[in-house]
């Protein structure tokens, strides 16, 4: 009998806690389901927009971060991307570039899918994409 799967929560590993809160909260809309503390400072924090979740968890143990992100580390962040649902894509292209995001000029894929690609303060790879009308 096969499992009974719901959904998907991908874990992501982040070297600032509040930087990136304000990123997928803030600027993305996200919302915090859950975390590990009251505050943006919390160790691990479950976010939440529509159908779409993330989890987010700190790198470094309290204490033990170092002053900035470890270029190796991030450089292996380059080959995870997460794939978001987006109905309006160009839109959305228009928003996070008026936010001051770097993103590509949305393109329509080989396989039909129009996809507008962006990175989070940690390097991770996110596309907003729908299929092409």
């Amino acid at each position: 009998m096969p499992l009974k799967i719901t959904g998907a929560v991908p874990l992501l590993q982040v070297f600032d806690m509040p930087a990136s809160l304000r990123f997928y909260r803030d600027l993305l809309g996200f919302q915090i389901v859950q975390r590990s503390g009251p505050t943006d400072d919390c160790d691990w924090a479950w976010l939440r927009l529509n159908e779409a979740e993330v989890m987010l968890n700190t790198a470094y143990e309290a204490g033990q971060r170092p002053p900035g992100p470890d270029p190796a580390r991030v450089k292996a962040h380059e080959d995870t991307t997460l794939y978001f649902g987006c109905p309006d894509v160009d839109a959305a292209c228009a928003f996070l570039r008026s936010a001051g995001v770097s993103a590509s000029e949305p393109k329509t894929a080989p396989y039909g899918m129009r996809q507008l690609y962006f990175r989070d303060p940690d390097g991770y790879g996110l596309c907003c994409q729908w299929p092409a009308a």
